[in-house]
């Protein structure tokens, strides 16, 4: 086991104190929004086997099957092949989904034949691989996550008022065959622009999202079954008052996540994390396609041919209880495993499984980490440590909370 070095991104709509509280160091003033702990080439742990630091991702890159093991190096290469971060936002990230792994493929082939550059503000695909993701809340937490059921919906929009909106509603009321979500969601997203969905034309959306706001401010203040996602739905339309991705947010399910729940968002699924602080584990991808919500790069007509047009509930995770007393958080998916372990100073010392590259993450308390040769890395929240698949797993004790993210083979 090896402490990890990691780097903080100060993404505009990151929170300038939760990380910061959360490592017990005083804020910069300036945004602090994801700490990234893994071997992604955007932004690679550091470690030190003393020689000096040296990133994850080179350790990999020169000893993977003692890295990963060989297993997980067959199945996914040279590369660990999930991303774990700390993720605190203080504003909207953009509204947005990824695509499935055959979709990363044709798009990441069709841009490189392009020549587009990698680093081209409008490239979509920078890799070709999917990026199936899970968030566990930390604090409270709040998202839009996956379409409302179209009557539902319908609902809404009939107590917003908003006349613009009228047609939508009753497009989605009167739904037989699953059609309305994909009409509505494309009527709202092209609304004002021209064939290819980027240049404005007339009509100006910006008229129906002040109507929206007002409209959702007053349902907001009265209470009732959309209450809560209504003040969501105000606060963006005062953060973007001319952005069709307003509009189109009021088809999600708006989510509040209690410290503990979390959501996991399969490709095509739109999401939009909306404020809180969460654990965040994904596929090692970097494929997003956004539809409005943000200043970077849209791609609607892209977008709108990879979303799920799928109505239902989001989904709320609660953590699954292992037999060694650890929580899982099930998702479909090989590249990553989520679980954590409350520790409690009566506690006898555990080990979890061994035999996979691991992170372990303290996010509360304190944890002392020993391994079998009797070294011992205490951790306090926001460290962390790697386990190499080839190493034994370090016995834990103490009084606190310990994630741990691995291959989900």
């Amino acid at each position: 086991m090896e402490r990890l070095d990691n780097t903080v991104r100060p993404y505009a709509w990151g929170s300038t104190t939760a990380i910061p509280r959360l490592l017990g160091v005083e804020p910069t003033g300036e945004p602090q929004a994801e700490m990234w702990l893994g071997a992604h080439p955007g932004a690679p742990s550091r470690l030190d086997r003393g020689n000096g630091p040296v990133s994850l991702a080179e350790l990999i890159a020169a000893d993977p099957d003692a890295e990963l093991g060989t297993d997980v190096h067959a199945a996914f290469g040279p590369r660990l092949p999930f991303l774990l971060k700390l993720l605190a936002a203080d504003a909207p990230l953009s509204l947005q989904v990824h695509p499935d792994l055959a979709q990363a493929a044709a798009g990441h082939a069709a841009e490189e034949a392009r020549g587009v550059p990698l680093d081209a503000p409008h490239r979509t695909y920078k890799d070709d691989q999917h990026k199936p993701e899970l968030i566990c809340a930390l604090t409270p937490f709040e998202g839009l996550c996956g379409f409302r059921r179209p009557d539902r919906t319908a609902r809404l929009l009939d107590e917003l008022g908003v006349p613009a909106l009228a047609g939508h509603a009753a497009a989605l009321r009167a739904d037989r065959d699953g059609s309305a979500l994909r009409e509505v969601f494309t009527a709202v997203l092209t609304a004002g622009r021209d064939a290819t969905g980027t240049a404005p034309t007339a009509p100006d959306p910006a008229a129906t999202v002040e109507q929206v706001a007002r409209a959702a401010e007053r349902l907001a203040a009265a209470g009732g079954e959309f209450a809560e996602a209504c003040a969501a739905y105000a606060r963006l339309a005062h953060r973007w008052p001319e952005d069709n991705g307003v509009i189109a947010a009021l088809l999600l399910n708006h989510v509040r996540l209690a410290p503990g729940e979390a959501l996991y968002l399969d490709a095509g699924v739109p999401h939009a994390y909306l404020g809180g602080l969460g654990v965040e584990i994904m596929a090692g991808s970097d494929n997003v396609l956004r539809c409005g919500l943000t200043p970077k790069h849209v791609d609607v007509p892209e977008l709108l041919r990879i979303v799920r047009f799928t109505g239902g509930d989001p989904g709320v995770l609660r953590p699954v209880p292992d037999a060694d007393g650890e929580e899982h958080y099930p998702a479909p998916v090989t590249e990553f495993r989520l679980s954590r372990r409350r520790l409690s100073a009566s506690d006898e010392p555990v080990a979890p499984p061994a035999g996979r590259p691991q992170i372990l993450l303290c996010t509360e308390g304190r944890v002392s980490l020993t391994a079998p040769d009797g070294a011992v890395i205490e951790l306090t929240p926001g460290q962390a440590v790697f386990v190499a698949a080839t190493a034994p797993a370090p016995a834990c004790a103490g009084e606190g909370t310990l994630f741990r993210a691995t291959v989900g083979l």
